[in-house]
């Protein structure tokens, strides 16, 4: 069964994920989210991206690919580590948490594809393991940079610390994804 949210959902699930972050300011509880009918209890995977405004520069963004917790403790864990623990970025201060727009993406079950070619940029989210190493994007990513197809791979296998080559390697595999992906811009 996937995951179907409306737009009311939607922003409760932006709301929570801002004052999971805020809270860890303020020194309060952290917050509660519905369960949504039970859908949020359900295992799933997310992401949290947090972007500066203006700008929309990345500011953090930490999620799973997996599935192996209830969604709504996946979306608490992730925006406090996009928040606080993302290896690129410094830690978030309190004054900029108005400058910063919060997107969640909701992921499917990865699926294995048989070759690059059957990766639908702007559809897709794609994993490479190759060379013992592995990197993600999110389906939002390529579309986002104004990338083709292979443009995502060769800045995928760069990402995985790769040559940029690496993705047409015979023992490069591939697992795709889809997403549901929703931010605080959607709803202002």
């Amino acid at each position: 069964m996937d995951f179907v949210f409306n737009d009311e959902q939607k922003k409760a699930i932006l709301r929570f994920v801002r004052e999971t972050i805020t809270a860890q300011f303020e020194r309060t509880l952290r917050p509660a989210l519905d369960d949504m009918g039970g859908m949020l209890n359900r295992t799933g995977a997310c992401f949290v991206t947090l972007e500066t405004v203006p700008g929309h520069q990345l500011r953090g963004c930490i999620g799973n690919i997996v599935a192996v917790e209830p969604l709504n403790k996946n979306l608490e864990r992730n925006a406090l580590n996009a928040a606080f623990h993302d290896p690129r970025f410094p830690a978030v201060e309190d004054h900029e948490l108005d400058e910063i727009e919060i997107d969640v993406s909701i992921l499917t079950p990865m699926a294995p594809i048989a070759s690059p070619e059957d990766f639908i940029v702007g559809e897709h989210g794609i994993v490479l393991e190759c060379l013992g190493r592995h990197a993600v994007f999110l389906p939002q990513v390529a579309p986002e940079q104004g990338w083709n197809r292979v443009q995502t791979l060769s800045c995928l296998s760069q990402k995985a610390g790769l040559p940029e080559d690496a993705w047409r390697r015979p023992d490069a595999k591939f697992e795709v994804f889809t997403a549901i992906v929703f931010g605080e811009k959607d709803y202002k």
